[in-house]
């Protein structure tokens, strides 16, 4: 195992990794970190001590208490630094590196045919592709951050669970992949968030729309209405963006539309 600086290639396969494991699994016996510590020529001690490094920068992880540990470097603020300001470019760039690295793990489009068709080749085929990648690494950083349960329900069935955007995918490019700008929510609460039935306040509380509330249904009533005024589980990391949780509210929540139309 190499003793020599840490590269800024090793520090963002690092970083990538730092981002789609919980805080309490950032230890040297997690499978992940052995994996990817023997693809870059690292101990695992060396490498889950660079990830709680990289966790001393994460403001959610200090803001409550706990530090991590003290001694990240330049370079490693400079990792922090780039991915906050590039997260599909970081996200396609380490998926890159990793394969050249682990030639001997299938690539993610040939181990699921289901999802990138024979007849889908060229062109087609890369966005495919690209797209499976950022999708797995936003949904993996967010679910991660959560600790695998949905912040409004408790709900911790992974097959049930979505990692939600904000602010949608198709409205801001630069934060399609930002950790920040996701919820880990359930299948039906993120629907009713997609749909602006139900928003969040700066301070993290849920509003449950007027016009959801009229329907009167036991489902709505038992379900989704009892939801009103309660704060969300908050995450572990990448808290979500004040100002992503704004613009849903302008742009998204019925209630505010119903108002904007009067």
């Amino acid at each position: 195992m190499t003793t020599s600086r840490w590269t800024t290639d090793q520090l963002k396969l690092a970083f990538h990794l730092y981002c789609q494991l919980p805080f309490g699994r950032l230890h040297s016996r997690n499978p992940e970190i052995i994996q990817l510590a023997k693809l870059i020529g690292r101990t695992p001690d060396a490498l889950a001590m660079k990830l709680v490094n990289f966790a001393s920068l994460d403001p959610a992880i200090t803001s409550s208490g706990r530090k991590g540990l003290k001694g990240a470097s330049n370079l490693d603020r400079e990792v922090w630094a780039e991915f906050h300001a590039d997260w599909e470019k970081l996200a396609l760039e380490c998926e890159m590196l990793r394969r050249n690295l682990d030639r001997t793990q299938p690539s993610e489009d040939e181990s699921d045919e289901q999802l990138v068709p024979e007849d889908y080749t060229g062109e087609t085929r890369r966005v495919v592709t690209e797209q499976r990648i950022k999708q797995s690494f936003f949904r993996r950083a967010v679910l991660s951050s959560y600790r695998g349960r949905c912040c409004m329900s408790g709900l911790s069935e992974p097959r049930l669970l979505i990692a939600s955007h904000i602010v949608p995918w198709s409205k801001d490019k630069a934060n399609r992949l930002n950790p920040s700008n996701g919820l880990c929510l359930s299948a039906i609460h993120d629907r009713a968030f997609d749909k602006g039935l139900i928003t969040l306040t700066d301070d993290f509380k849920i509003i449950v729309s007027e016009e959801l509330k009229r329907r009167d249904e036991p489902f709505i009533n038992d379900v989704l209405a009892p939801l009103n005024g309660k704060f969300i589980e908050l995450p572990e990391r990448f808290m979500p963006s004040v100002e992503f949780l704004s613009r849903h509210r302008a742009d998204l929540f019925v209630d505010n539309q119903i108002s904007k139309n009067d």
